[in-house]
Order: C-alpha cells, then sequence, then structure tokens
C-alpha cells in the first residue's frame, strides 16, 4: 500500500532510517564514560569512533553496488540485523578496547547495508526536483536521528547505564528490518548495470559526479570528527571553567547541535535548488573552514562562547550535506547510481574515519588543553578547504 504512494513510501523508508540510526552516536555520547571506565588513551579512543567508518569503507562498495542487480530491501535487512548485532553484543558482551572494536566494526558494516541502501530505494522511484527534495528529507531523517541518539544515550545512561542505550539502538534497528520488510520492493532494479560488480571506472570518468564526491568526503571527515569529540569537548570545558547553572548537559547541548543542523541541511538544499549547489557548497565550506580554527581554543576562555562556536559551526558543516548528495544522485548515470552512490559513500566515510582519529592523535600530541583541542579542531580547515578547491576544479572540467 505505502509503495504505491511516493510520499508515503518516503516517508516509511525515512521512518526506517531513523530507527536503525537512533542508536549509532551512543559511543560518542557516552565517551567520556568509556575512556575512564576501559582506561582509553585519547587514540585509542579515536580508533573505536573511527573504525565504524573504515568498516563501513570496506564494506559500503559491494553492499550499494549489488543494489544495482538485486532488490535493495535485500541488503538493506541484512545491514539492520547487523545493526541490531552490534549494539546487542556492545551491551551484553563489550569490556575493553578491542571487543568494543570488533562490535563497532560490525556496526559500521551493518550501516555500510543501511544508509546508501535505503537513499537509493528512495531514489530509484523518483526523478528531477521530487527526487532532490527526498533525498534532503532523507538527509534530515537520518540527521534527526544522529542528533537524537546523543540526548537518547545520555538519558537511558542516566536512568539504566550505558547498556541501556545500546541495547534501545537494538530494539530500534529491529524495528528498521521490519519496516524494510514491508515496504520496500521486491523487484529488481529497472536499469540493468552489466558493468563488473567493483569496477568503478565508469564512475570516475563522471567528473561531475567526482566533484561532488570530493566535497562529500571532506564533509564527512569534518562532521565526523565533531560528532565524535564534541561531547568530550564541551565535557572537559565544563570541568576547566565550570558551568553556569542554566546550561544544559554536553549530550543535550549537542543534539540541539544535530537538529539546529538539519533544519540548516533542509534550508541549504533548498536554497541550492534557488542559487546553485556550487554557490552554496562554498558559502558552507568557507564558513566551517574558519569555524573549525577557532572553536577549539574557547576551551580555554568561555564554556557559553565555545557552546555557540560549536552550534555555529556544525550548522555550517550541515548547510552542504544534502546539496552534495542530491549532486552526486543527479550527475550519475542511472544504471550506475549503486555504484557511484557506494563510491561516494565510501569515499566520504574513509573521511568520517579519518576525522575522529585526526583529532585523538592531536589531544594525546598536545595534551587535553587549549593547544590540543585547538589543533584537534583546526587542523580540519586545511582538509576543508583543499576538498573545496578540488571539488571546484573538477566541477569546472
Amino acid at each position: 500500500m505505502t509503495a504505491d504512494d511516493p510520499r508515503r513510501f518516503v516517508a516509511t523508508v525515512v521512518a526506517a532510517q531513523v530507527l536503525v540510526q537512533i542508536g549509532a552516536f551512543a559511543l560518542p555520547a557516552l565517551l567520556p564514560g568509556y575512556i575512564d571506565r576501559w582506561h582509553l588513551s585519547k587514540t585509542e579512543a579515536g580508533w573505536l569512533i573511527g573504525i565504524f567508518f573504515a568498516a563501513y569503507v570496506a564494506a559500503v562498495p559491494v553492499l550499494v553496488a549489488l543494489t544495482d542487480r538485486v532488490p535493495a530491501r535485500r541488503v538493506y535487512m541484512t545491514g539492520a540485523a547487523l545493526t541490531a548485532l552490534s549494539h546487542l553484543g556492545f551491551a551484553l558482551i563489550a569490556d575493553g578496547f578491542w571487543s568494543g572494536l570488533f562490535l563497532r566494526a560490525i556496526a559500521g558494516v551493518g550501516w555500510a547495508g543501511a544508509y546508501m541502501p535505503g537513499l537509493k530505494a528512495i531514489a530509484d522511484r523518483l526523478e528531477g526536483t521530487t527526487q532532490s527534495r527526498a533525498v534532503s528529507w532523507h538527509a534530515a531523517g537520518v540527521g534527526i536521528a544522529g542528533a537524537s541518539s546523543f540526548v537518547v544515550a545520555g538519558l537511558l545512561d542516566a536512568i539504566a547505564g550505558p547498556r541501556a542505550a545500546f541495547l534501545f539502538g537494538a530494539v530500534a534497528a529491529l524495528g528498521a528490518l521490519a519496516i524494510a520488510a514491508v515496504v520496500m520492493p521486491a523487484t529488481t532494479p529497472r536499469e540493468t548495470n552489466t558493468h563488473a560488480l567493483l569496477d568503478f571506472r565508469p564512475v570516475f570518468r563522471n567528473r561531475a559526479a567526482m566533484a561532488w564526491i570530493a566535497g562529500y568526503t571532506v564533509h564527512t571527515w569534518e562532521l565526523a570528527a565533531l560528532r565524535a569529540w564534541g561531547v568530550t569537548f564541551l565535557t572537559a570545558t565544563a570541568a576547566r571553567l565550570g558551568a553556569p547553572a542554566w546550561m544544559p548537559g554536553a549530550t543535550v547541548l549537542f543534539t540541539a547541535a544535530g537538529l539546529v543542523g538539519i533544519v540548516v541541511s533542509v534550508t541549504g538544499n533548498e536554497t541550492a535548488q534557488r542559487h546553485g549547489r556550487a554557490r552554496v557548497v562554498l558559502w558552507a565550506m568557507t564558513a566551517a573552514a574558519g569555524l573549525s580554527v577557532l572553536a577549539g581554543w574557547t576551551t580555554a576562555v568561555s564554556l557559553p562562547l565555545a557552546v555557540a562556536l560549536v552550534l555555529l559551526w556544525n550548522a555550517a558543516i550541515y548547510l552542504d550535506s544534502s546539496a552534495l548528495t542530491a549532486g552526486t544522485v543527479q550527475a550519475t548515470d542511472k544504471s550506475l547510481r549503486g555504484a557511484t552512490m557506494g563510491l561516494h559513500s565510501m569515499a566520504g566515510y574513509t573521511g568520517g574515519f579519518l576525522g575522529p582519529l585526526g583529532v585523538g592523535l592531536m589531544l594525546d600530541l598536545a595534551g587535553d588543553n587549549a593547544l590540543g583541542w585547538g589543533l584537534g579542531f583546526g587542523h580540519l580547515a586545511a582538509v576543508t578547504l583543499t576538498g573545496l578547491a578540488v571539488l571546484r576544479r573538477l566541477g569546472r572540467s
């Protein structure tokens, strides 16, 4: 029934994406506690966050390219099942760095089977502006879930301990699996891809698509770094300077940052429809680079100032989120959409792996102080501006 109405179909798939994503950032939300409980170095903490993205990168080219050959539903259900398994394992058996690393890797594979396959299930049914808006709402749903996961994890941790947050994520992922089984088409794609499964050469030759992929890579690099370390940064700043009585906790603040980011993301895509994607991306990346240089140093100045800059920086990162993904989707050959989106996601999440790890390395080298946070966040400006230069160069070509 839902599949006959495109709007209801999009809404239902987005709801599934919310459920499968709602536990994804439980670990970053609870990272300060796990650093103390498991006696982790900052680099080890970075690995626990980053391995999710590394496993995603390894799995996504195969899983998303498969959606050019088999129904996306099969791949999606597998991803949701692995997500549930990883959360359940983290709740029940994880007891240190290595077990946590293994289970976070499973979570990354699960997300590889759910994120882009879910988006492709939507994109295959729509075209043009309608498709672009659907991509934007998909990104919004995923972003809302990601933002909410911080406050949900913090609340469940306060009520019943950290394991409750991961158990909730497991149950939610099983709900997403059930939705996919009911509403996603069981048919094979209309356009048949005759290229070899992991042959990305036709995608590399599509310079327009590669321009957007380059932008998405540095976008995810920066976003993953802030998501991984934002709560820890605000917690450390509060411990160093003290927190005003009226100020909410770090998980609530970071959820607010994420929710603001979703509004900005949808607005950014609509703005891109009117003024051009390239212009919006230029604004967003330039602003994000400037704010990343400033944000870390505020840990020695003022907690309210630190919160304000984190909120602004997060919003700048989100401004081009939907525009970048919609640009890749619309630039690709329909028969290669799965492969192109797979490469888009693989490149982006390579950045997602490097971002948290880079911040952790800087903190271990320079210390949990203004210099460490200044370098940890500030070095991302060079990454962002390099990606912007590549995007503009390929776009002109």
